[in-house]
């Protein structure tokens, strides 16, 4: 289990899903890359191929009605941000943002995992 972060570290990690969602909602496809962890940008190799699967597998991450963050925990050795969002068309999904730390310290995100809200 990693070291407990700072509240500097856990509003860096907010900030940075925040930022992400809000490019994302304003179709800065560049800017929502740039957030995504070098694994992430190398997997999709390109921003069209990431906005394309954001759109298509990611509807309440893409254009969430509105956003709640829940706890910071742990998971496969990555902080585990988990976010509440309600898509477009009403359902409500929890959001398990992984993020990682670069060697510049700033935060990225490694992953994201969606499940419905009922299966909680």
């Amino acid at each position: 289990m990693s070291k407990e972060l700072t509240n500097t570290e856990r509003d860096a990690i907010r900030r940075v899903i925040i930022a992400q969602i809000e490019a994302f909602q304003s179709d800065d496809g560049i800017q929502a890359f740039l957030y995504a962890a070098p694994s992430i940008r190398q997997q999709f190799k390109s921003v069209g191929n990431f906005m394309r699967m954001v759109r298509g597998s990611y509807p309440a991450v893409y254009r969430p009605r509105s956003v709640l963050f829940g706890e910071l925990t742990q998971m496969q050795g990555f902080p585990a941000q988990a976010v509440f969002l309600m898509a477009q068309n009403g359902d409500l999904v929890k959001a398990i943002y992984l993020m990682q730390q670069q060697p510049s310290k700033d935060w990225r995100i490694a992953g994201c995992f969606l499940m419905p809200i009922e299966d909680i």
